[in-house]
């Protein structure tokens, strides 16, 4: 089972950068058989990250690298002079690139974001390349079916896409293109909370922030539906999707699940603005929360420190 965790970025009182928790927070995530993290993207608040901070962070978690452990980078950025430059310092520390479509002027046409995603990837042409499609952010509405088509012919290390969007009929036709034009396309999907749905379209890989949490819960799932128990699988992921809907009630799920890793012993730190920080007090309401709706210590990620 392929998860890789979309981590936060740790930060202290100050709202400082503290990559010397990311030591801990690696081991936290291998020891819950989690397969790498996707860093310096949506759920790492990149955009309040400066192109200095996502450079410390890819080095930091760059010593969290091991056979069973990979790093891929989001280098996406506004400015394509910036996201070359992030790609070019990920070259010898990742196992992976990603970008999204730069956002505010967005791009209208798959053969624009092609031009844009070869500029990228041709600045680390060693490292695996993969497109970030989360249209809800980037206002890069396109169908990936084509883009998948044009990259593969187009962009030498093009390896997969995190589809981040709710359309699975254009998740579908994206795997269907697995068996016939790359038989090593990853398709990472990135909606945690149709996690389900994904496995039941064929789906083998997933990048989401909810891993962080809940990653014996997923695997549950995932176990239910190989089985064919799929009414314990729906019950299990509407279980996930509480989770998420308990957190984003105290004011954002980014930031309150960013403080939520306090619960679990990774103290991430408080968020930049606009996301919030959890107190004290609130992160005790929400695991008192966790308990009405029927998640267990064993749904959550232990913690082997």
């Amino acid at each position: 089972m392929n998860l890789l965790a979309a981590t936060y970025a740790p930060m202290n009182e100050d709202l400082s950068l503290n990559p010397e928790i990311i030591s801990t927070y690696g081991g936290f995530l291998k020891h819950n058989s989690i397969k790498g993290a996707f860093i310096n993207g949506s759920t790492g608040d990149f955009v309040s990250l400066s192109s200095k901070e996502r450079m410390q962070l890819m080095d930091a978690w760059s010593t969290q690298r091991s056979d069973d452990f990979k790093v891929i980078n989001h280098v996406g950025h506004t400015s394509l002079i910036e996201a070359v430059k992030l790609a070019k310092h990920s070259a010898i520390l990742a196992d992976g690139i990603a970008v999204l479509a730069p956002f505010y002027f967005t791009i209208k046409s798959v053969e624009k974001l092609i031009e844009y995603c070869k500029e990228v990837a041709n600045a680390a042409p060693e490292l695996p390349f993969y497109y970030y499609h989360i249209p809800v952010l980037s206002g890069a509405q396109l169908d990936m079916r084509a883009f998948v088509k044009r990259a593969v012919a187009e962009i030498p290390n093009f390896q997969g896409v995190k589809f981040t969007h709710n359309d699975m009929i254009d998740f579908q036709f994206c795997i269907e293109l697995k068996d016939k034009i790359k038989p090593d396309l990853e398709l990472y999907f990135g909606i945690d909370e149709m996690f389900v749905n994904s496995i039941a379209l064929g789906g083998h890989g997933w990048v989401g922030s909810t891993y962080n949490h809940l990653a014996p819960l997923y695997r549950s799932i995932h176990e239910c539906h190989n089985i064919q128990d799929f009414q314990q699988a729906n019950e299990l992921q509407r279980k996930a999707i509480k989770f998420v809907q308990t957190l984003d009630a105290f004011g954002g799920f980014n930031g309150a699940g960013k403080s939520f890793m306090r619960a679990l012993g990774i103290d991430c730190g408080p968020s930049r603005s606009p996301h919030i920080t959890l107190t004290d007090t609130q992160l005790t309401q929400a695991q008192d929360q966790m308990k009405s709706i029927q998640l267990t210590p064993d749904d959550f990620s232990p913690n082997p420190y």
